[in-house]
């Protein structure tokens, strides 16, 4: 299969090695505005024993289409630009595969549904956790009613202060680009409760703030310097992030700075910050359960806790990354039950070959299953609501935002 990959960032690296390890597929073309990014992807297909591929510029992309015969597009640029190479794909009846968020605001989206109805196309949208077996495991106890009729559920996810730093020095910082966190990485989180629970995002209130991050803060954190590199301010500061010292990240962005003039390690206590960093939101959903949610993108520590209350007990899952996961089912009137089980720290807790093998070979996952542009859609639905909330400081009815 003739295959495009579209944005040649530090994610796209997952599916150019995915794709090189398939004989089934051929990188025939790469689209990025930087050709330094576009050379590094090709020295990893060169590494894996298969041809370079063509170079193409991003206004060039229907051409691209054309001349190379694409069979399949993999879209793994800046969110903000998803729907521009998805809808032209669908319309040329090339296969589309795309990193989440499907989109950042209401209207692309809605315009990408109308799309994919239109030209009845295919388009997969990457949620890998869905094919965490941790993940996994949560939903077939859900689905055996193991805590009876589901109420409620309180999910709490904690970004650290070097990973949760790390979307405050990168494009993500500018809401325009990413749609917030509650776009960008928080439709990981919907997507789950959406598919643990079958069930479909009705209303949403959420506050949302940028509490530590950005200037003006009076925590005594924030160092003068607009980017890290080259810059004697930054050389001890604990939120830094020094491109020199990783090879990859040199090479993909420090070493291609000279065409786009994107700095990969601004100072994240600088301007320019437009996204929140500290958010909570009230949902329904149409089975009648509701869902509190909290972001926190400063947390001393990394990880997620989510508890399910039902009809016939709670059920508990508690992930602290790269440390210990548990899981734990409390019945009325009943012991505890452990029911963790074993799985990756690497790869999005073995999320990512899965979702590759989902996507590429059709391989099926027990309990899993690959998101298409409703469920994409669905997942957005809840983290656009949000946004709107936030500005409005009203609840936001779901059917106002996508016609789903």
């Amino acid at each position: 299969m003739r295959t495009a990959i579209v944005g040649t960032g530090h994610r796209a690296q997952l599916f150019t090695e995915g794709l090189a390890k398939r004989d089934a597929y051929e990188v025939v073309a790469l689209c990025d505005p930087n050709s330094v990014r576009m050379a590094f992807h090709n020295r990893m297909l060169l590494a894996a024993g298969r041809r370079t591929a063509h170079l193409w510029p991003p206004a060039r992309y229907d051409e691209m289409l054309r001349v190379e015969r694409v069979e399949l597009v993999v879209v793994t640029s800046v969110d903000a630009t998803h729907d521009r190479y998805i809808e032209a794909a669908l319309r040329a009846g090339v296969r589309v595969i795309c990193e989440k968020p499907m989109t950042t605001d209401a209207v692309k989206a809605q315009s990408i549904l109308d799309t994919v109805r239109e030209t009845g196309g295919s388009l997969s949208v990457a949620y890998n956790y869905r094919f965490n077996p941790v993940h996994r495991r949560v939903r077939q106890l859900l689905a055996e009613g193991a805590i009876g009729r589901v109420h409620s559920v309180h999910f709490e996810w904690m970004l650290d202060v070097s990973h949760g730093a790390d979307y405050f020095r990168r494009w993500h910082r500018d809401k325009s680009n990413s749609g917030g966190l509650m776009v960008h990485k928080a439709s990981h989180h919907f997507d789950l409760v959406n598919w643990w629970l079958g069930a479909e995002p009705q209303t949403v209130y959420a506050r949302g703030q940028l509490a530590f991050y950005g200037p003006g803060h009076e925590h005594g954190y924030a160092r003068d310097y607009v980017r890290a590199h080259g810059s004697s301010d930054a050389a001890d500061d604990p939120f830094a992030l020094q491109l020199a010292d990783n090879a990859t990240m040199r090479d993909l962005y420090l070493d291609a700075e000279g065409e786009d003039g994107y700095y990969r390690d601004r100072n994240v206590f600088a301007p320019g910050v437009s996204i929140e960093d500290d958010m909570a939101v009230l949902v329904s959903y149409d089975t009648g359960a509701t869902m509190t949610y909290h972001l926190t993108a400063y947390s001393p520590t990394e990880g997620y806790r989510v508890m399910f209350n039902g009809s016939g007990g709670r059920l508990e899952l508690n992930v602290e990354e790269s440390t210990f996961t548990s899981i734990t089912l409390r019945p009325l009137w009943s012991e505890p039950i452990d029911h963790t089980v074993e799985h990756d720290h690497e790869g999005h807790g073995g999320a990512d070959p899965r979702v590759l093998a989902a996507l590429l070979d059709g391989e099926e996952t027990e309990g899993a299953e690959v998101a298409d542009a409703r469920q994409a859609a669905l997942a957005l639905v809840t983290g656009l609501a949000a946004n709107r909330s936030f500005e409005t400081g009203l609840p936001v009815r779901t059917a106002d935002i996508l016609r789903l």
